[in-house]
């Protein structure tokens, strides 16, 4: 079966915009995997009718181009939020919840409230905003592209960051995520403050420092 490609349009904007509801934002996340540094969401409105060609999933995009990408979407975009949940939360209450929080944060720290918000993959829960769940709609929906662009590159300049404060697990190069270079790390030196203890290869390594 052939296999069609699928790239982000105004499909979903387009019909919110013709019911009246002009403040779409557009909602991801980055950072769900990673053994290591916080889940980071983004929410992101345009104004009606604005698209950036070549916006896509974050994932499908080089590091150079989510940088570009990445400026343009500032340039253009009518309102952007940002929202964190720390190694601390996720290990407080699991990935799934501290995610759902980063994006409820994310939605809450907008300057413009939002009309109708699109999310990709699950509903925001105890958001007070009319939501429509879009799966895959980082590869669907443009405003949901954005924000996993906004999303990512934010978290990356985090983990690039974190790298100075935290020398020698090379979280400038891996971002937090489970290659074979951080497991060995993270077996030679034990977890740093920054993993995230709920997450079995962190747990085991710190069980292994202790005895």
């Amino acid at each position: 079966m052939l296999t069609v490609a699928t790239h982000p349009s105004l499909r979903y904007e387009r019909k919110l915009w013709r019911d009246g509801l002009l403040a779409v934002a557009g909602v991801d996340e980055a950072g769900v995997g990673p053994m290591a540094g916080p889940v980071v969401a983004a929410a992101v409105i345009f104004e009606p009718n604005t698209f950036i060609k070549g916006v896509n999933d974050s994932k499908q995009l080089r590091p150079e181009e989510r940088e570009a990408y990445f400026a343009k979407i500032q340039q253009h975009a009518l309102a952007i939020g940002v929202g964190v949940a720390s190694q601390q939360e996720i290990d407080k209450l699991n990935i799934f919840w501290a995610t759902m929080l980063a994006s409820r944060r994310a939605v809450e720290s907008l300057l413009r409230k939002p009309d109708h918000v699109l999310v990709d993959g699950r509903l925001i829960p105890d958001l007070p905003v009319p939501q429509t769940r879009i799966v895959g709609g980082d590869r669907k929906s443009f405003c949901i592209a954005a924000a996993s662009i906004i999303a990512k590159v934010t978290r990356d300049r985090m983990m690039i960051s974190y790298d100075a404060q935290f020398p020698g697990y090379g979280f400038a190069q891996h971002k937090g995520y489970c290659t074979r270079e951080h497991l060995a790390v993270l077996q030679r030196l034990g977890p740093s403050p920054l993993h995230r203890l709920s997450f079995a290869p962190v747990w085991e390594a710190a069980q292994r420092k202790l005895f």
